[in-house]
């Protein structure tokens, strides 16, 4: 099973990442698990730039979700809403469809006791407008309090919360394998 994780965050000492990397741990031995930072360079999305391989950014993008059974997005809340990076790197994958039919499961982490709720929102109505295939969602609060200065999740509450979550993506993309 290959499983693809992109984090929300450009931060090099991003907590959302360090979830991911949880959750890799955390997956079967068997299962390549893959996780992707939107690239920077990656421009402004327009439908007039949406030309065949014009941007490699845009295309390796574009191959990683293509490739993968299942997807886990996990993003931090700005301004009540997911970063522009994440969006912009969504919206790149309108007209192409690599999500269309992909499960996807969606993660939000803040150090707000609301756990980026409203960016988890967010992030699910977009996924919705592509045509992903709902694999859960999980919104984890004061993450803070929850992870040790390695970026390592302490609290175990949320490390069971992440084995299901992981489970459902796995369920689903097997589900949707032999159906």
């Amino acid at each position: 099973m290959k499983i693809l994780a992109i984090s929300g965050s450009l931060r090099e000492a991003s907590t959302n990442t360090a979830i991911l990397k949880s959750l890799q741990k955390l997956a079967p031995g068997t299962t390549d698990f893959t996780i992707y930072c939107p690239d920077p360079a990656i421009p402004h999305f327009s439908p007039d730039l949406d030309k065949p391989d014009a941007f490699t950014s845009v295309e390796t993008l574009r191959n990683l979700v293509k490739n993968a059974n299942g997807v886990i997005i996990c993003t931090p809340e700005y301004a009540y809403g997911v970063p522009g990076t994440l969006k912009n790197a969504l919206d790149w994958l309108v007209s192409s469809g690599e999500l269309n039919e992909k499960p996807v499961a969606a993660l939000s982490a803040s150090p707000m006791y609301t756990g980026g709720e409203k960016a988890l929102t967010s992030l699910l109505h977009t996924l919705t407008a592509l045509g992903t295939v709902p694999a859960g969602s999980l919104s984890i609060g004061s993450i803070n309090t929850k992870i040790n200065a390695a970026k390592e999740i302490t609290d175990s509450e949320t490390v069971e919360a992440l084995k299901m979550l992981l489970q459902k993506l796995e369920k689903v993309v097997a589900e949707k394998v032999s159906g």
